[in-house]
């Protein structure tokens, strides 16, 4: 497989050791490239300070310590998702592009020292006990979250399978902290679902972006005329809370609604291999030896009226589906703005067994919009409980409110100004399961909500209900 192919086959997987960001994984041809003279003053200086640190520390400490935590610095100042993977961490990474994870199902990242939940993983322990975006964790059990890397607090949260964990949360709202416990488990996630909610209309969720996420939404979209038969009049495609995945998924999903060779995605960075446009061809979709799925679509799915879903949480490669079919003018964008993850990570292995993560390039939409710390703007904004306008007031985690975030970046390549910050975060994963949690009840609280997964799609999801509002009237408005 060629450089292009390993961009294509794990790029986007999620920001942090694993879920919402771009990732590529490139291995370094690029160590031959010229490079700028090293800055020998300010290497001599930091050989001053290792070795105060080696003589002077008030304990002793390993050099291997040290040199980790110097490279650990050197990424995480860059930004948010620039990070330096150990060999578990790398190894992790790889195994998450399958589907299959270990822990609690949420994703999160670091807040002023403290763990913030961006969303939680639909199907998993921590979706099911209730779970929100914008959660602040303060306590893993007995021990205080400040002082942690954001790593350390994922590898904990990782633990034994079926061990349980105690979580201490503050929420927006309440006044007290929330103690939550939850049972670790491992789960293959289901990344499409689909119903046939209505006659003549159809819903399709997107959990996240995995290798045969593409596939399995044109066997759903075939199971669901097949529900109804006859073709469809709508569909409702819900990318909520979808934090993102592989990139040749996503652009396998945009495809199933786009036009052959339609402009999908572009990207721009500094160097050769940064700069990448993708189409709806199957070279820019299909994984090498892989059969061509979209052979199988029904004819309609290409022309019928669609509702796209999305929210804060939906990032990455929702970000570049809800994108493509905006500009294209292939669908409606339904809810509140997007995260804003619009930069590739990629992933370089280094001969010890670890890897760099690295910020490489950003994402662009077909019309040339800048997805980075902007997000995608749907057309018409409807937000969770109410319809507004305009929207107003959410407390969803963007990229923009990340420390160092990238900045957007407009036409002509000038940087635009940054969007003002509210809290800063740092992404990465922990994954779970879909084991049912016995434990994973709120005990400091009386609210009898509604199971998450039973409120999505049904008439209690005013987002949703609008959606199949609008299609009704749009499959009148057809010839």
């Amino acid at each position: 497989m060629g450089m292009s192919g390993k961009l294509k086959s794990l790029s986007i997987l999620f920001g942090g050791v694993a879920l919402g960001g771009a990732i590529a994984l490139n291995y370094p041809a690029q160590a031959t490239r010229e490079q700028d003279p090293l800055p020998i003053e300010d290497l001599r200086a930091f050989t001053e300070i290792f070795g105060r640190i080696k003589n002077d520390y008030v304990e002793p400490v390993e050099d291997k310590k040290l040199i980790t935590e110097a490279i650990n610095g050197m990424l995480s100042g860059l930004d948010p998702h620039s990070s330096y993977l150990d060999a578990d961490a790398f190894k992790g990474l790889q195994v998450d592009t399958q589907g299959e994870f270990g822990g609690l199902g949420i994703e999160v990242g670091m807040d002023d020292g403290l763990v913030k939940v961006i969303s939680p993983i639909e199907d998993t322990p921590a979706f099911r006990a209730g779970i929100k975006p914008g959660d602040l964790i303060i306590k893993l059990d007995e021990t205080p979250v400040k002082g942690m890397t954001l790593n350390e607090a994922v590898k904990r949260m990782r633990g034994k399978i079926g061990a349980d964990i105690i979580l201490t949360v503050i929420r927006k709202g309440q006044a007290k902290p929330l103690t939550i416990t939850i049972t670790r488990a491992v789960i293959k996630i289901k990344s499409v679902k689909h119903k046939l909610p209505e006659p003549g209309f159809g819903y399709v969720r997107i959990t996240q972006f995995q290798e045969r996420t593409a596939e399995n939404l044109v066997a759903a979209l075939k199971d669901l005329e097949t529900q109804n038969k006859a073709p469809l009049k709508g569909l409702v495609l819900d990318l909520r809370n979808d934090p993102g995945g592989l990139l040749n998924a996503a652009v396998g999903v945009s495809g199933a609604f786009l036009k052959p060779k339609e402009l999908v995605v572009y990207t721009d960075g500094r160097t050769d291999d940064a700069k990448m446009r993708l189409s709806n061809t199957r070279e820019d979709y299909l994984r090498p030896g892989e059969s061509d799925y979209l052979k199988g679509l029904p004819a309609w799915a290409r022309t019928l009226p669609m509702v796209v879903l999305v929210n804060g949480g939906s990032a990455s490669a929702s970000e570049i589906v809800a994108g493509a079919l905006q500009d294209h003018k292939r669908a409606v964008i339904m809810g509140t703005q997007t995260f804003g993850k619009g930069s590739v990570q990629t992933i370089l292995p280094l001969n010890n067994g670890t890897a760099i993560k690295l910020t490489t390039s950003r994402y662009y939409t077909p019309n040339g919009r800048s997805i980075q710390a902007k997000g995608i703007e749907p057309d018409i904004v409807v937000e969770e409980g109410k319809i507004s306008v305009e929207s107003n007031g959410r407390s969803e985690v963007r990229e923009a409110d990340l420390d160092h975030h990238l900045a957007s970046e407009g036409r002509g390549g000038k940087p635009e100004a940054k969007p003002a910050k509210t809290k800063p975060a740092d992404k990465a994963t922990d994954k779970a399961t879909d084991k049912p949690a016995d434990k994973a009840t709120d005990k400091t609280t009386d609210e009898a909500a509604v199971r998450p997964e039973d409120a999505m799609a049904s008439n209690k999801d005013l987002q949703f209900v609008q959606a199949i509002t609008l299609l009704k009237g749009l499959s009148l408005l057809r010839p």
